[in-house]
């Protein structure tokens, strides 16, 4: 049996400038300095050798219950014990903002509240009494570093590691007395009941003097968190919590500095149990941008979509586009293996960076102009320098579209004319077209309109089998559920025979158990060896997909049955195994989660009509 938990049983932490994942146990297994994709000082998600920090009872690892406190990245673990309850909190502080000064990382000032740079862990016994531990082992560099331990200030209570050569130092504050050895921090102490403890990891210079600090820490990042979401405007129906845990889990990703959004916390967590399809999500993806700013603003979050917005502008300005950036707007993401970490259950390559940025992917013009198209209709709105910016992006539609890539799912087989690539151009001409009347310029309106209209007639031509639904590349008879795209984007109406044909063909053909499948990969040259789980994002495209052809009911089913499907405190990976259930691949995956609000919101539209 694999000593590595469930992927979709971990629980994300957040301050919106770093991002942790704690087991079941109360382990923190993944943990990333300064920032989201910095090297990791907790490593056990990759290798249960690269360094842990766990807070919990002594000689038990399985709760009784977890949750997140409503409205909140604050996770609630509770321990029913032969001799006593035992109530663990997590939460990586925020703080109200009321500073002035500069934060050299902030390219602009932050929101409403800003990261504190510290995890704060409280434990309170309920009843009779409970053996607490803590045991805090940082191994810097992804574990290849060891760091050494201090006893800092007079008392027991304060203990620092560092590793030097400009790694992240950590202080280590708490009630308990700190045994501060070589590598690790260990405490060890009875609670009775209506006794608390508390141990603060910081990395932001703060410490935490007392457990009454750490409540309210703790209290107050709950009530930051329920403030923002009220921000909101999310719909007052039964689904009303989903909606609320998927928009909290998007901003959780988001790394607040600049304003991206990641694709995931993690790194390498394998698509295929054991297998090589590992890949580093903590980057940004043009891909994700249309679909993140439209569930963004459909759910109220004004301010965050145009910090997206603006972080997603400012990189496409800053030099050719690629198809995915750091969270910084860093654009060589050069890959690399860590051979020395197992990965996770054995999956192995453990990757870091990401070699899609060099790829070549025409889908990208389209969903970046679809962003500009729903984030700014009106294209009046726009100032010469950002106008020459979207004519640049659609001319470069212009001069690919006829050309080969390597498709919307990034395979690392031979280029093909990908026929959702081909529709993704006329989407980056449709809403230039559009922008450009908005403008007021006529010339450019009817250019653009005339070649997007020889797109569409190209695609419909060449994309189309003899059953009359869209295949997977020009000539081919496989299916791909990327083509559910070209509904979601508009390219053909939902009555469109041709639409309802390859959505039903998807439904019924590149299904397992219910769940869609990207493709299939045995007859699909993507580069890699080994089988894939069911992507949850084309899963939800396919609820919204049947919500608009007018199959509500079957959209029902599968929308009841993906929701089920949501790991226990409601959180998706990219996939979902369809014999086991289990998840599979990083996570948490904001792809998933903004397809999960399109679609509930799209059924929920589809049911008031009828």
């Amino acid at each position: 049996m694999s000593t590595f938990p469930p992927i979709e049983d971990y629980a994300l932490l957040s301050d919106c400038a770093a991002m942790a994942l704690v087991a079941p146990d109360g382990g923190v297994e993944w943990l990333c300095l300064p920032r989201p994709d910095s090297p990791s000082v907790f490593g056990a998600l990759l290798d249960r050798s690269a360094g842990r920090f766990r807070f919990g009872p002594a000689r038990v690892t399985t709760p009784s219950g977890r949750r997140y406190l409503p409205g909140t990245m604050v996770v609630e673990t509770t321990w029913c014990l032969p001799a006593g309850t035992l109530v663990v909190r997590d939460a990586m502080v925020i703080d109200r903002w009321r500073g002035r000064e500069r934060a050299e990382e902030y390219r602009r000032p932050p929101g409403d509240f800003a990261a504190a740079g510290m995890l704060v862990r409280t434990a309170e016994c309920i009843e009779g009494e409970v053996e607490l531990v803590c045991d805090c082992l940082p191994l810097f560099d992804y574990g290849r570093r060891v760091g050494a331990w201090s006893y800092a200030g007079e008392t027991y209570g304060e203990a620092r590691c560092a590793a030097g050569d400009g790694a992240v130092s950590l202080t280590l504050t708490g009630s308990l007395r700190l045994e501060a050895g070589a590598a690790r921090a260990l405490a060890r102490e009875r609670l009775r009941a209506g006794e608390s403890a508390f141990v603060a990891l910081s990395w932001g210079g703060r410490a935490v003097d007392d457990t009454a600090e750490a409540l309210r820490l703790i209290d107050g990042t709950a009530g930051l968190w329920r403030a923002w979401l009220r921000g909101g405007t999310i719909p007052d129906r039964p689904r009303r919590p989903l909606l609320e845990r998927s928009v909290l889990t998007l901003k959780a990703l988001t790394y607040a500095p600049t304003g991206a959004i990641l694709a995931a916390a993690t790194t390498s967590l394998p698509e295929t149990p054991g297998g090589q399809r590992n890949w580093d999500y903590r980057y940004s993806w043009v891909r994700d941008s249309a679909f993140l700013l439209r569930s963004l603003l459909d759910l109220g979050f004004v301010w965050e979509a145009l910090q997206y917005f603006t972080f997603l502008m400012e990189t496409a300005s800053s030099g050719p586009l690629q198809t995915m950036y750091g969270i910084d707007g860093t654009r060589r993401l050069t890959e690399h293996t860590l051979e020395h970490l197992s990965g996770y259950g054995g999956a192995r390559p453990v990757r870091i960076g990401n070699g899609a940025w060099e790829q070549t992917q025409n889908d990208m013009w389209g969903m970046l102009l679809d962003a500009v198209a729903v984030h700014i209709p009106d294209a009046v709105e726009i100032g010469p320098p950002g106008w020459r910016v979207i004519e640049g992006l659609v001319d470069n539609a212009i001069a690919v579209w006829r050309e080969p890539d390597r498709g919307i799912w990034e395979v690392r087989g031979a280029p093909r004319h990908f026929t959702a690539s081909k529709a993704l151009c006329w989407v980056a001409l449709d809403r230039g077209a559009r922008l450009a009347a908005s403008r007021g310029d006529e010339a450019l309106r009817v250019r653009w309109r005339a070649l997007a209209d020889e797109i569409h007639a190209d695609v419909c031509a060449h994309g189309v089998d003899g059953r009359g639904v869209f295949v997977q590349y020009y000539g081919a008879s496989t299916l791909d559920a990327s083509a559910l795209l070209l509904l979601l984007t508009g390219f053909l109406p939902p009555d469109d025979p041709r639409m309802r044909a390859t959505v039903l063909a998807i439904a019924d053909g590149l299904t397992e158990d219910g769940l869609v499948l990207r493709y299939r990969t045995e007859e699909t040259d993507d580069g890699l060896a080994g089988a894939e789980g069911g992507f949850v994002i084309c899963s939800f495209w396919l609820v919204t997909a049947l919500a608009r052809i007018g199959e509500t009911e079957r959209a029902e089913r599968l929308c009841s049955r993906l929701l089920a499907s949501a790991g226990p405190l409601g959180l998706y990976a990219e996939e979902i195994d369809p014999l086991t259930g289990r998840h599979l691949g990083n996570y948490p995956q904001a792809f998933t989660h903004l397809a999960l609000i399109e679609a509930v919101l799209t059924l929920d539209a589809a049911r008031e009509r009828g």
